[in-house]
């Protein structure tokens, strides 16, 4: 697994427009070498942030978004179209606004797709990520060109939360119930599938997130009461900070991000 690389931006709109930009750069950068991308997305403010950005921005332009197939890294189980899925908020920031080709979003599936079973939906999206999956992926899931996770202050990353037996799945995609926060029950990728991504991208914007990355950078910290503390890329890991966000973090932990 890759070290942890910190990058410090002065504020939440300059932290989302420079991992929109880089975000363009490694999509162009994969697409070049291989043909084809995988994406995979995270919800919340500054998540979606980055995909208004990208949306926004020129950068957009240069990517083939024929190449590029859109993932998530968790969701809550919700119908589709519920304001509350990270899915929805997605589509308005970024997938309706480029040439993606539809089967090529890849959204987990809500109730409304799996009868009402969160298991079953859970089984069906390892099986279309298990799809994708490469021999040199070495994972049954496809190996993210780019993974992006945002944080909670409690320290969780996708839907893995502390203490939640999700943890301890090793499935590619798991089921969550008992989310301490709601919904309660919602969709994840493993930590397994999560550690598989060539690039994991922890992105974290405001105080309320301080104490979180600085549990999460500290050493000898376990991934079961701390879970941002355990997921790594498999070539590079980057904790994506405003200097809110970076806080608690020492002074001379980080770099100035570009």
């Amino acid at each position: 697994m890759s070290p942890v690389d910190v990058l410090r931006h002065a504020d939440a709109e300059s932290l989302a427009d420079a991992a929109a930009g880089r975000t363009v750069t490694t999509l162009v950068d994969a697409i070049a070498s291989a043909g084809i991308a995988h994406l995979c997305l995270t919800g919340g403010g500054i998540g979606t942030a980055v995909l208004a950005a990208i949306g926004n921005g020129r950068g957009r332009e240069a990517v083939d978004w024929g190449a590029v197939h859109i993932w998530w890294g968790d969701e809550r189980y919700l119908p589709q179209g519920d304001p509350e899925r990270n899915e929805t908020s997605a589509r308005a920031a970024l997938l309706d606004r480029i040439s993606v080709p539809p089967d090529h979003v890849h959204a987990i599936p809500g109730p409304d797709r799996s009868e009402g079973d969160l298991e079953r939906a859970a089984e069906s999206y390892a099986t279309e990520l298990g799809g994708f999956a490469r021999p040199e992926d070495h994972a049954p899931v496809p190996s993210m060109d780019v993974l992006m996770l945002g944080i909670g202050p409690d320290a969780h990353v996708a839907s893995l939360f502390p203490e939640n037996p999700a943890l301890h799945d090793t499935r590619p995609v798991v089921g969550v119930r008992g989310a301490p926060k709601p919904p309660p029950t919602r969709i994840s990728l493993s930590f397994d599938s999560i550690n598989a991504a060539r690039q994991v991208w922890v992105l974290a914007s405001g105080e309320a997130k301080a104490h979180a990355i600085r549990m999460a950078l500290t050493e000898g910290v376990g991934r079961f009461e701390v879970p941002a503390s355990g997921v790594r890329g498999r070539e590079r890991t980057l904790f994506l900070l405003d200097e809110a966000a970076a806080g608690e973090l020492p002074a001379d932990l980080g770099r100035p991000g570009a």
